[in-house]
């Protein structure tokens, strides 16, 4: 598909407007699309404040006010400078603000563990790393119940699979 705006290069910027139930879409190449003519937003738009309001909203209540003032000691960013710009100083501010940040990834995704498509270099691994999991969870369940000779086989299986695992990673 072609740019709308200037017919010459591929569209790659595709922007879909919907005010009142009209919609209305635009197919731009990159260069129009950086020069800003097509696209026209009827309030000033920004991703960072977006994040940023997304922070307050998620941390509200369960942050403390010491968690404002905690300050990456490499760059000297405050989390509460990291809240109004929605970006960190250096590499070091992920370690520094980690707590706050699993917290904020948490209430944005729902889980803060990457659960999403596997490398198919890596699938078997992380198959069997998360059949183990699941299985331990399970043998707790069964030894808390009880049933011993379940939470045997339990613990055998999860023994030969994590030796299976071992000879993956070799």
């Amino acid at each position: 598909m072609l740019c709308e705006s200037c017919g010459k290069n591929n569209a790659t910027v595709h922007y879909t407007k919907i005010i009142n139930g009209s919609v209305e879409e635009y197919h731009i190449c990159d260069e129009c699309a950086m020069n800003g003519n097509e696209i026209e937003f009827d309030t000033p738009f920004s991703f960072h404040k977006l994040l940023t309001s997304l922070i307050d909203t998620i941390q509200e209540g369960q942050m403390m006010k010491e968690d404002q003032n905690i300050q990456c000691k490499n760059c000297g960013l405050t989390y509460s400078k990291f809240k109004q710009t929605g970006k960190f100083g250096c590499s070091k501010c992920y370690e520094t603000f980690k707590n706050n940040l699993e917290l904020l990834l948490k209430g944005i995704h729902g889980h803060n563990e990457h659960v999403g498509k596997i490398p198919r270099r890596s699938k078997n691994i992380i198959s069997l790393k998360r059949e183990v999991e699941s299985l331990k969870e399970e043998l707790e369940k069964v030894v808390a119940k009880e049933e011993f000779e379940k939470a045997a086989f339990l613990r055998d299986k999860i023994k030969t699979l994590k030796e299976e695992l071992d000879n993956c990673k070799e």
